[in-house]
């Protein structure tokens, strides 16, 4: 299983996802570009130590990442999305998407995604922060799969 980010543009929630990566055993993919300088000191400053025990691979676009990642599943997790997180059955190898924080990813992203996956939240907010989302995800998806982090 995997962690990928659609151009992210806050270095904090990569250095979080980074962190929650190299505590689960799950390496993240960046797709670029990004809102950010990659050497920017918060990204090592969120991810802390955690950024020596974490596989980040970045990829130029979408394209590349697409063409990387296959022929795993590519879930994308949106508001948009029809089915809950709770329904959607996950497998070991799915690499799990998140888009931009300010405007998640474009219809052509989202149409070459296998599942388009939604976490059910009140209706009267709009949506989760980026690494919070991905916590959510990366939880549910490791439960249901059985999938063993390093350790144990």
């Amino acid at each position: 299983m995997r962690l990928a980010l659609y151009e992210p543009e806050i270095a904090g929630n990569v250095g979080a996802v980074m962190r929650l990566g190299a505590c689960f055993g799950v390496d993240v993919d960046l797709v670029e570009p990004m809102g950010f300088a990659w050497d920017d000191r918060r990204v090592r400053r969120a991810a802390m130590d955690y950024i020596d025990h974490v596989s980040v691979v970045r990829h130029a676009g979408f394209e590349a990442f697409h063409q990387a990642v296959t022929p795993s599943r590519l879930i994308l997790f949106t508001t948009k999305g029809r089915q809950s997180l709770h329904d959607f059955r996950f497998a070991p190898d799915d690499v799990l998407l998140f888009g931009k924080e300010s405007a998640g990813v474009p219809e052509a992203v989202a149409q070459a995604c296998d599942a388009l996956v939604r976490i059910p939240i009140r209706p009267q907010v709009r949506s989760l922060n980026l690494a919070i989302a991905s916590a959510l995800a990366l939880g549910e998806a490791l439960r249901q799969t059985g999938t063993p982090t390093e350790g144990h």
